[in-house]
């Protein structure tokens, strides 16, 4: 029985071992014939490494194809997996002449344990001198790779910088928003300006080295290069020498502006159109910073001097926001023109006053008509005017020109600015109210309502109930009788404050040059732009950008001659606000000058022009943060400006203007 028994277990072992051999032989079957090839990809792929070589980025040129970006060769030194036990000894050596820590090498190799395959950087941008140590010593130094790398350079150093903008190691956010576009770790980004807003063009493609590895992820051999594909070329619709002009001309203004005691006159901002185009000329922000501190390890102090100064060079100031002043009584004199509620010969005597008021030159300006009023900047003439027309008026002019909305401009960072409205008034106003008695509102309703939960009684809860009713009350009434409560409410002086760009206008230089170009132009209103074109680097353009019209403005060809003419009187003796800026100018010029109210801080001062008058050809918009007054403060880097784009000097013109294309 007990023989039977053992034969039986012996069976079913010699079964279930049997029935294990045959499914290990099926597999074996299933792995070697049916799915070789998959297992030969999988172990070839897995034999392979892949190295990326960054690509140079895309060169940047002005519309004159004078380079304001390039990119700088660059040494780097590397150590690849050297396949012997002790690295200690070249790890010293290489770090005594690069002059680091060993420690940093090796804490760098340790770092890459999982990559053997690829060599670990261990300094960049490293001085001929070291290499030239380095190739003396190369029998001493196995595995150290010396490469070239592309980093950007920027010849005209912080000229153009917020229209350039920066590259730096992409962001996490970046990296996540486009992992899938073969981004990783490591890789430049675009930060700002054109650098961020054509970053996909201005890239490039990664090139690649193969490298055949062993079982242990050692390199083995080098099995081929790929090349990288240089990113494409950006030209661009500025003018280089007229760059410089521009900024030199901001630089110094601001520097006069704080001899002459403007001590808050520290920043400022041009912007010059092609009236016909929508072309930008030329684009500065004062003051600058320099790009190039962006492509190797920054200071603390750099980043201090860039991003915590209180005049805040990283900020674009052609694209921020300011009250415009006087720049905006053409909108008042185009609404009250079309709208048929005066005429150009509409006149008034200017006693210097109108309500409360005082005008800025409070002897009065005589006998007023539209296009003396835009001479003179008559205050008096535009308030009148201004609560004729009305604020829905105004504000629709001045939206069909373009203020109080985005440009369109190919930068990123740029402001929309703000149309005042009685809507828009009411809704700040009601938010700082708001913020002032939100929090006690809201403690009132915590406390009784958690106190109303709690009541035992239906009575107890309409006694907590009357008495949190009597407190919220109370502070209603606080609310109502505050002073900023009558700020809820559109009132006249407004209109008045707005009729002459006070109050909460709210516009930006590119804007201001914009709507002087349409006034210049015969009413188009042009979508501005800073790139002409893209090209490949062998040259062949890949994209062409042209003029784009946004709309016509409402207003007749006969009333945009009114204000041309009003315009170009601001420049002529005697009376003119900006007589003295261009007196002895040979070209002929229609401007504007401005000087915006700060409250407790001196006024900034603003100009806009366009010229020449008889045929336009170019519009300029310019401010000085607290530099005073708009005709002697801002109108000196305009002139500057006019002076190099017609070829002025001393008085007389040189040449014809060079053709802007």
């Amino acid at each position: 029985m007990e023989s039977k028994l053992k034969d039986k277990k012996m069976k079913m072992f010699l079964f279930i071992l049997s029935g294990i051999f045959i499914i290990l032989i099926l597999r074996l079957s299933y792995l070697q014939l049916v799915q070789t090839d998959r297992f030969q990809t999988l172990a070839r792929e897995n034999r392979i490494r892949i190295n990326p070589i960054n690509a140079p980025r895309g060169e940047i040129f002005d519309r004159k194809n004078v380079r304001l970006v390039g990119n700088r060769p660059i040494y780097t030194v590397s150590l690849e997996y050297l396949g012997i036990k002790d690295t200690s000894s070249v790890v010293k050596r290489l770090a005594n002449i690069l002059g680091i820590d060993p420690k940093s090498i090796e804490d760098k190799i340790n770092a890459q344990k999982l990559k053997l395959y690829q060599p670990v950087e261990v300094a960049v941008d490293v001085p001929v001198e070291t290499l030239t140590k380095i190739e003396e010593k190369r029998l001493e130094l196995p595995g150290v790779i010396i490469d070239v790398e592309p980093v950007r350079e920027y010849p005209f150093g912080s000229s153009l910088s917020h229209v350039l903008g920066y590259v730096q190691e992409i962001k996490e956010k970046q990296l996540e928003e486009h992992k899938d576009e073969g981004y990783v770790l490591g890789d430049e980004y675009g930060q700002s300006g054109l650098e961020n807003q054509y970053e996909k063009y201005l890239r490039g493609g990664k090139g690649a080295r193969q490298v055949e590895v062993d079982n242990m992820a050692r390199p083995v051999r080098d099995l081929g290069v790929k090349a990288p594909v240089p990113g494409s070329n950006l030209q661009l619709t500025i003018d280089s020498k007229l760059q410089e002009v521009a900024e030199k001309g901001l630089a110094d203004t601001v520097a006069k502006a704080q001899r002459q005691g403007f001590r808050d006159a520290r920043a400022g901002a041009v912007v010059m159109l092609d009236v016909h185009t929508g072309q930008v000329l030329a684009m500065a922000s004062c003051p600058s910073y320099d790009p190039a501190k962006f492509t190797g390890s920054m200071t603390q102090a750099d980043v201090d001097a860039i991003f915590r100064d209180p005049t805040r060079p990283f900020f674009n100031r052609a694209l921020g926001i300011y009250p415009p002043g006087s720049t905006f009584k053409m909108i008042v004199a185009a609404a009250a023109l079309e709208d048929k509620i005066v005429s150009a010969t509409y006149a008034i005597n200017d006693p210097g006053h109108f309500r409360n008021k005082t005008d800025w030159n409070p002897a009065g300006h005589g006998r007023v008509d539209m296009r003396k009023a835009i001479q003179v900047s008559c205050d008096v003439y535009f308030w009148q005017i201004g609560l004729s027309v009305g604020v829905d008026r105004i504000g629709k002019f001045a939206a069909d020109f373009g203020l109080g909305q985005l440009t369109g401009i190919d930068l990123p960072g740029e402001s929309s600015g703000v149309v005042p409205t009685p809507a828009y008034k009411h809704d700040k106003w009601k938010s700082l109210l708001d913020n002032k008695y939100g929090p006690e509102i809201q403690s009132i309703n915590e406390k009784y309502d958690d106190l109303i939960a709690k009541a035992f009684t239906e009575e107890n809860k309409e006694k907590l109930q009357a008495e949190k009713d009597k407190e919220l009350k109370a502070v209603e009434q606080k609310y109502a009788a505050d002073r900023y409560a009558w700020e809820l409410e559109w009132r006249e002086y407004d209109t008045l404050d707005m009729s002459i760009g006070q109050g909460d206008n709210q516009y930006s230089p590119i804007q201001l040059a914009n709507y002087i170009s349409a006034i210049a132009n015969g009413g188009t209103l042009y979508q501005p732009y800073i790139v002409k074109k893209i090209t490949d680097s062998k040259g062949s353009v890949i994209k062409e950008f042209n003029p784009v019209v946004k709309r016509k403005v409402n207003v007749s060809e006969d009333n945009l001659q009114i204000i041309r003419e009003g315009m170009h009187m601001v420049s002529l003796y005697p009376n003119g606000t900006a007589a003295g800026i261009f007196a002895g100018f040979p070209i002929s010029v229609a401007a504007k000058t401005g000087t915006a109210e700060v409250h407790g801080k001196d006024n900034h001062a603003l100009f806009v022009c366009f010229a020449p008058y008889e045929k336009p050809e170019v519009a300029i918009a310019s401010v000085i943060d607290y530099g005073g007054h708009g005709g002697t403060t801002a109108g000196p880097v305009v002139r500057e400006l006019l002076a190099e784009y017609f070829q002025v000097k001393d008085g007389t013109r040189l040449t014809n203007p060079t053709s802007p294309e």
